[in-house]
């Protein structure tokens, strides 16, 4: 017989394939990342870019808008008094000259101006005959040289003219006055119907009722289309830089203000606005740094979530390799013991051996390789099990010192013709029945006696002990091998994790042995723990509760 028979059964093509597989490149992941993340911080640089450019853009705009805001209060102020005039100052040419000045009277209250402090009729048909009423209709007589007279035929001043030359006049429109800020004058040209100019009805605004009425308001039904209202001031100031209306009187004005006259009636008032947080280019930078931030932040994400899946799929891959070792290894785990079981029944078969001890010896080598086999198949079954959440044990009393000879006896006939000394020391005094699974704190211990036997190196002397501790029951396997750092103590119960050592290649195992102890002995409400130090050995210990009544009696002093 050969030695590929003697030492095991050739695995089929594609085990074959697994077994000499090499390692998952990593460098393919890193090269992907690379090229994701390069056009991400392509993209990135042009963002800055692009948002550099909005950073201005958005300053001039800002600028802008706050102008369209100003430009919309003086329109509004503008709208206010012409429709106003067109429904009030609208007096027909067949009512200028009237003898009976009450009918005129009649009109005007009728219609009515708000924010009129006098109204005036003119008539030129008598020679500019002027009639003056207050704002309740009562008809005032003033002096040629009174201020109100004088700010009236200032205003006329070119109309006079045009009704004197009988000059045809199309414009009807509503037209303003301010030359003199006390009386500003509103006007409305009266015409016949053949278009000649026969008056004029006309207001003097009131300048309080509207600084304090009708400027504040046109300003807030204005104020929520162009931004918020908190974020907004307004001052409105006369020729005299006298402060007339101011929306938040103890803001501090920068530089960013807007300013506009309030044309056409009050054309020596300047409004002006601000943004109360910022600047035009203040407020454009915190855009500026607020999109940029959430570009950062998304760029942040993205990178999370791909750094996630090449994680995911590193991971795979290790996985992928290490179930590929785990094929290879498994497979010779199981060739090596079946192999052996097949040379010991053939030399029997064919009568090599007829010596009776021969014969028992040899029984005992299969029996041995055919509890290796069970245990390696068990645990093979086992994580199965556990993976799928269907492993479940069945708990009964039995003695763990027992329990611990056992496992020793099933690796007697192993270690008969090794060098290997294998010494047992029991409790001083013996343990209480456990409430456990024996069956899998037996397999439990056998995978670390399995353990201690491929890592013992040129230290070939093993040690069991059974002990109490602190109400635990301890079973401790001691070995004097090659040991494992500090850093592999951390991994050691993963799943498929094997010690990096010289002799990872040359000792076989499946890299379920520890996990599978770990599960078991968690599952009794204890731990597994290792002590080890690299050249020197290992120990590690299986710790498992006594009842509570026990507990209790051994905390008693």
């Amino acid at each position: 017989m050969d030695d590929r028979h003697v030492n095991g059964t050739s695995l089929p093509r594609d085990l074959r394939g697994l077994e000499h597989r090499p390692l998952a490149r990593r460098p393919v992941l890193w090269f992907a990342f690379a090229a994701i993340l390069l056009p991400l911080a392509v993209l990135l640089v042009l963002q800055y870019g692009w948002l550099v450019d909005l950073e201005h853009a958005a300053a001039v705009t800002r600028q802008a808008t706050l102008g369209k805001f100003l430009e919309a209060i003086v329109k509004g102020v503008q709208y206010r008094f012409t429709v106003s005039a067109e429904e009030s100052l609208d007096i027909p040419a067949t009512a200028v000259g009237d003898e009976d000045p009450e009918k005129v009277v009649v009109l005007l209250k009728k219609k009515g101006f708000p924010g009129a402090r006098l109204y005036f009729l003119v008539d030129y048909r008598q020679h500019a005959k002027m009639l003056v009423f207050d704002a309740g209709g009562s008809r005032l007589a003033i002096s040629d040289w009174s201020r109100e007279k004088l700010a009236i035929l200032t205003a006329l001043a070119p109309w006079s003219i045009a009704a004197k030359a009988k000059t045809l006049v199309d414009d009807t429109r509503v037209h303003f006055d301010d030359h003199d800020p006390a009386n500003r004058i509103v006007l409305k040209p009266i015409t016949d119907e053949t278009s000649h100019l026969v008056g004029f009805a006309g207001a003097i605004i009131d300048v309080d009722y509207f600084s304090s009425v009708v400027l504040p308001e046109i300003i807030e039904k204005t104020l929520p289309k162009f931004g918020k209202k908190h974020d907004l001031v307004v001052w409105v100031e006369d020729s005299q830089h006298r402060q007339i209306l101011a929306t938040a009187p103890g803001a501090v004005r920068n530089k960013g203000a807007v300013r506009l006259k309030l044309v056409p009636l009050f054309s020596d008032w300047v409004i002006t606005l601000q943004d109360r947080n910022a600047t035009p280019e203040a407020w454009a930078r915190r855009n500026f740094a607020l999109n940029f931030s959430l570009s950062v932040v998304l760029m942040v994400v993205l990178l999370a979530g791909l750094a996630l899946v090449l994680r995911a799929a590193s991971r795979e891959m290790r996985l992928s390799t290490m179930k590929s070792d785990f094929v290879s290894n498994v497979s010779h785990e199981l060739r090596t013991p079946i192999s052996s079981i097949r040379v010991f029944a053939e030399f029997m078969r064919l009568g090599r051996v007829t010596d009776p001890a021969k014969v028992r010896e040899y029984g005992g080598y299969i029996e041995t390789e055919s509890r290796r086999l069970t245990q390696l198949i068990n645990n093979i079954l086992d994580f199965s099990r556990i993976e799928s959440g269907r492993k479940v044990y069945n708990f009964e009393e039995a003695d763990l010192e027992q329990v611990a000879r056992e496992a020793l006896a099933t690796l007697e006939v192993r270690t008969r013709n090794s060098d290997f000394s294998i010494s047992f020391s029991g409790p001083d005094v013996p343990l209480p029945p456990l409430h456990v699974d024996a069956g899998a704190i037996h397999q439990a211990i056998c995978n670390l006696l399995d353990n201690a036997i491929k890592y013992s190196g040129d230290g070939r002397e093993i040690h069991v002990t059974v002990t109490r501790e602190d109400g635990f029951a301890v079973v401790a396997v001691t070995d004097h091998g090659i040991g494992i750092s500090l850093d592999e103590q951390k991994r050691i119960f993963e799943r498929f994790h094997r010690i990096s050592t010289g002799l990872r290649h040359d000792v076989r195992g499946s890299g379920l042995g520890l996990a599978i102890v770990k599960h078991i002995v968690e599952a009794h409400g204890g731990s597994v723990a290792v002590e080890s130090e690299p050249g020197k050995g290992s120990t590690f210990s299986i710790r498992l509760p006594l009842a509570r009544g026990e507990r209790q009696r051994e905390a008693e002093p």
